[in-house]
């Protein structure tokens, strides 16, 4: 277990390395996701060496949603006062990338 968190851990270091270096604007983490993905897809990383973390950490992944729940607790009387553009922003950009995603999808299809 220890072996399998370091990897990913090293994964992590390395893209925050990345970013602190480069001043790239762009969530170390998931760039050390997709250093991973690339570490699995090439061979350098086998899957077994990290499928029993990752197993552990999908199944409690719901764990992790607790705290920010809790937290919009202490936010409930803004959230409950702006609800409407809330719900309206939401619904507009979901609409919007919807369309944006089928458009795309059309688009490649033609060209392919």
């Amino acid at each position: 277990m220890l072996r399998q968190c370091s990897i990913i851990f090293i994964c992590l270091a390395i893209a925050e390395l990345i970013v602190h270096v480069t001043h790239i604007h762009f969530p170390s983490s998931l760039l050390g996701m997709l250093i991973l993905t690339f570490s699995l897809k090439t061979g350098l990383v086998k899957l077994e060496w990290v499928k029993g973390i990752s197993d552990f950490l999908l199944s409690h992944l719901g764990l992790f949603f607790v705290p920010p729940g809790v937290a919009l607790m202490l936010y409930l009387g803004i959230i409950q006062a702006q609800l409407i553009p809330i719900v309206a922003a939401t619904l507009i950009s979901t609409l919007l990338v919807l369309t944006a995603t089928g458009w795309t999808y059309q688009l490649i299809r033609k060209i392919l």
